[in-house]
């Protein structure tokens, strides 16, 4: 099962979060004191994997205290949505009757008496049937009924028939919706004809006694039990829930290691917060290197005399040195496989690990190759003993007792160095090929700016409560929230500076929408083979038309060449476009890019570089609105007004600018999962112009599309 949203309501600080959306990897970022461990502790006691009890004193929200623990039924503190897999979901769907497209979701709530309250969203047993089904299955029975021959003696037998029918025509034609209480009445009409009267020979009975057993067909279908209040499919799908993991200390090695201490340690269960995680990251230590604290101490054991006129014998002497030289081996070993593996993560040094065991102590040395000699674990880095520490445990323990589980990292490595916490951002990329993990932050530089679609916000509002919010836009909200979004904004600031450096082609965009777009493009063409990356392409976001020329002028400040940018072609791009022209790009202007020849649309926007279908398709997934948008959209015509137009004839109140965020942000990940094969060929071959532009229009050799665009 894999977690897709969640929901924290009347847990601590948050009264509600509202649903967080969740990828592989998410991160929570947010200042000091905003609640970023009030989510993730609530999503913990889902389903823990140890610990995690639910603490009325401490989880109950002080101002409703008092009102909560008198509440007989406890309200719901958690609820997560998941996805239960193919697997999973047919024998849901087997349990229930219901089609399997309806059984992929399922909501599990929990409440503060720790009950469970399970649902499935998608699942919908018809409640009402078509009234024209109703009103065919009448006038088929009256047509069959009117042309069959009666008896003499059935004859008013068959007028009778023919008047039901007819009443029960009259009454379901009032009606719009025919539902359970409207086929109760209609059986009642037919009822009313005594059909004991007939003979038995006749034809007429059997093919009015069929009529009722139609309709009475549709009741059971409409009667359906909803999958909720299957009992069978509930407890599987509890019993598939992941395990959530939480954690918040990480147990830092200490360099020398007392062995007798170690044994005794990991058979506690007496021991504080801070020795349990100590405590635990010696045991994944001594697990990854397969060796076992226990044996080391043995073979290390000096053979005692027993007297100054007994001394040791030759065989003795041999036994003793033969156990010391195999414990040396192994830490050899042992060292060796933990230096190979750890510089496979860690990529600020070349490190070497050597193990070394004395009598009764256990030592960590490390070296690398700008200082070559060695020195204690605890004389290095805080950052480098954080992360060995958490890199042991991790590996070794999500193989183990988390394996499948969710992970849940509350402010994970504060202690590193800015370039160990990118790589650390690395490693979680990692660990969500196996497990889904969620983490807090407020470090810039564990934000990955290529996939800010997966930051969510943590902000203090105005009543005090804590909330979360995918807008990361630094324009909307008060300074708190604005507060929140600073590491995203720094982020990608130091994405920018990247490029710089490392000599990256910048396209500078209007905003993040269009930043998700065309990396979403970008992914799909590299995939599929029309796209050869030389120098890496990256679209940093202006914040609107405005902002581009003091972006363009920021880049362009440690090079003789300007940035290319790419403007919608509407009324405010085409401006602004023509400005930078005349401007700062007027030795420079074709670098200066518009949407409109790749989308062959008057006034088009950078949207109108996707399928309108794929665009209609998500928005509808996203606002569920009573008309669907895919049946209304035009090809041909610039998307953004037609999607403006619709919302407001639906009376759905788009925010700016978040909402072409939002979109774009779910058009690209469903580009991305449906991949180059969901794409029909003609767009393709505007975003391979497109991109072979971006790499050769400094040159002057831009396709047939730019030459056009003059």
């Amino acid at each position: 099962m894999k977690l897709l949203r969640f929901r924290v309501q009347n847990f601590r600080s948050v009264e509600d979060s509202d649903w967080i959306e969740v990828d592989d990897v998410t991160a929570l970022i947010g200042t000091n004191e905003s609640g970023k461990t009030n989510i993730l502790l609530p999503l913990w006691k889902l389903n823990p994997a140890k610990e995690g009890e639910i603490d009325h004193t401490s989880d109950y929200p002080r101002k409703f205290y008092n009102t909560f623990r008198t509440m007989k039924l406890q309200p719901v503190f958690i609820t997560g949505i998941f996805n239960v897999g193919d697997d999973l979901a047919h024998q849901l769907a087997d349990l229930t009757g219901m089609p399997v497209e309806q059984m992929y979701e399922v909501s599990i709530a929990r409440r503060y008496d720790g009950l469970y309250v399970i649902d499935f969203p998608n699942a919908s047993p018809p409640r009402t049937v078509e009234k024209d089904k109703v009103v065919n299955i009448l006038a088929q029975a009256e047509m069959e009924v009117a042309t069959l021959s009666a008896l003499k003696s059935e004859e008013e037998l068959k007028n009778q028939f023919l008047a039901a029918i007819a009443t029960a025509k009259t009454d379901v034609s009032a009606h719009e919706q025919i539902g359970v209480k409207q086929l109760d009445a209609l059986l009642a009409t037919l009822e009313t004809v005594k059909v004991e009267e007939g003979k038995k020979t006749s034809t007429l009975v059997p093919r009015f006694q069929r009529l009722a057993e139609d309709v009475r067909g549709l009741q059971a279908e409409i009667s359906h039990v909803h999958p909720r209040d299957v009992k069978e499919a509930k407890t599987l799908a509890l019993e598939n829930m992941p395990k959530f993991v939480y954690y918040s200390n990480y147990g830092n090695l200490d360099s020398e290691i007392y062995l007798p201490y170690v044994i005794k340690d990991m058979a506690r269960t007496d021991l504080g917060v801070k020795g349990q995680a100590k405590s635990r990251t010696l045991k994944v230590l001594f697990e990854f290197v397969k060796l076992s604290p226990t044996e080391i101490l043995e073979l290390g054991q000096e053979v005692q005399e027993t007297s100054p006129r007994e001394p040791l014998t030759q065989e003795q002497i041999e036994e003793v040195s033969e156990k010391k030289r195999q414990r040396s081996i192994l830490l050899q070993s042992a060292s060796t496989e933990l230096t190979q593996k750890f510089r496979g993560w860690w990529k600020q040094g070349n490190y070497r690990f050597r193990f070394e065991a004395d009598g009764d102590h256990f030592r960590i040395w490390v070296s690398d190759d700008k200082r070559p000699e060695e020195i204690e674990l605890e004389g290095r880095s805080t950052g480098l003993q954080w992360f060995l520490s958490f890199y042991l445990v991790f590996l070794v323990e999500r193989s183990d007792s988390h394996a499948d589980a969710i992970l849940l990292l509350d402010e994970p490595g504060v202690s590193l160095h800015p370039l160990a916490q990118q790589d650390l951002s690395a490693f979680f990329d990692g660990l969500a090929s196996d497990n889904q993990l969620l983490y807090t932050s407020h470090s810039p530089f564990l934000i990955d700016a290529d996939r800010l679609d997966r930051a969510r916000k943590v902000y203090v509002g105005d009543d005090g409560a804590s909330r979360v919010t995918a807008d990361l836009s630094r324009t909307e909200g008060n300074r708190e929230r604005r507060g929140a979004a600073y590491a995203v904004y720094a982020s990608l600031g130091l994405t920018v500076a990247e490029s710089l450096l490392i000599g990256c082609v910048p396209v500078v965009v209007e905003g993040p929408s269009d930043q998700h777009y065309l990396t979403g493009i970008k992914t799909v063409l590299v995939a599929a083979g029309n796209l050869k990356m030389g120098r890496e392409l990256i679209f940093p976001p202006a914040g609107g038309t405005k902002g581009v020329k003091a972006v363009a002028s920021i880049l362009g400040g440690r090079d003789e060449e300007l940035p290319i940018t790419l403007f919608d072609s509407d009324a405010q791009g085409k401006a602004t476009a023509q400005a930078l022209k005349t401007g700062i790009y007027v030795d420079q202007p074709h670098v200066v890019l518009q949407v409109a020849p790749y989308t062959g649309i008057a006034d088009s926007e950078i949207e109108d570089l996707m399928p309108p279908d794929l665009i209609a398709r998500e928005l509808d997934r996203w606002l569920r609105a009573d008309a669907a948008f895919l049946d209304e959209v035009l090809t041909g015509k610039p998307i953004v007004p037609q999607i403006e137009a619709w919302a407001a004839k639906q009376k759905i109140e788009l925010q700016k600018p978040g909402w072409k965020v939002e979109l774009a942000k779910r058009v690209k990940q469903r580009l991305l999962d449906g991949g180059v094969n969901s794409v029909p060929q003609e767009y393709l071959d505007r975003w391979t112009k497109l991109f072979a532009d971006f790499q050769t229009v400094r040159a002057g050799t831009s396709t047939k599309a730019v030459t056009t665009s003059k």
